[in-house]
C-alpha cells in the first residue's frame, strides 16, 4: 500500500475531503492532509501540527499538492504548500528519497511560485496529475 500526504489549503476542507476519499478508494494509506486548526488554540497547536505534517512527508511515497482554484486564482499554491513541496523535493534531491511529487494542476502565472514549478516540471522533479493513477 502506497503512503500519501495531501498538501494544500485547509480552508478548502470540502475539496480536502473529496481527495481523501479519492485516495482511500484507491487503497492509499493517507498519512496526513490539511486540517483546520481551531482559532482559539492556533498558536499553541500550530507548531505541533506543522512538525507532524513534515514528519509525515518524510514517510510518504507520494506528496500530492492539491492546488485547487482559490480566491479566483487558478491552481493556487500558497506559501505553506510550496514549503511542503520544497521539503519533499529536498528529501528527494539530498537524501535520494523515493517520493513522487505530484501537483494537481499547473498554477496560474499569478501564483508566486509559478516559475519554480515550471522549472521543476521541466527538470522532471515534479509532475502534473493526470486522470490515471497517481503512482506510475
Amino acid at each position: 500500500m502506497k503512503k500519501i500526504v495531501i498538501a494544500g489549503s485547509a480552508k478548502l476542507h470540502e475539496k480536502v475531503s473529496e481527495w481523501v476519499k479519492f485516495f482511500e478508494i484507491r487503497n492509499y494509506e493517507i498519512l496526513d492532509y490539511p486540517k483546520i486548526i481551531e482559532k482559539e488554540r492556533f498558536m499553541e497547536l500550530y507548531p505541533m501540527v506543522h512538525k507532524s505534517f513534515f514528519e509525515s512527508v518524510t514517510k510518504a511515497d507520494v506528496l500530492f499538492i492539491m492546488n485547487e482554484d482559490k480566491n479566483g486564482i487558478s491552481g493556487y499554491i500558497g506559501a505553506e504548500a510550496f514549503a511542503e513541496l520544497t521539503f519533499g523535493l529536498a528529501q528527494k534531491l539530498v537524501y535520494n528519497k523515493e517520493i513522487e511529487l505530484v501537483i494537481l494542476k499547473m498554477p496560474g502565472e499569478g501564483v508566486q511560485c509559478y516559475d519554480e514549478i515550471n522549472l521543476w516540471l521541466k527538470l522532471g522533479w515534479v509532475r502534473l496529475y493526470s486522470n490515471k493513477e497517481i503512482v506510475s
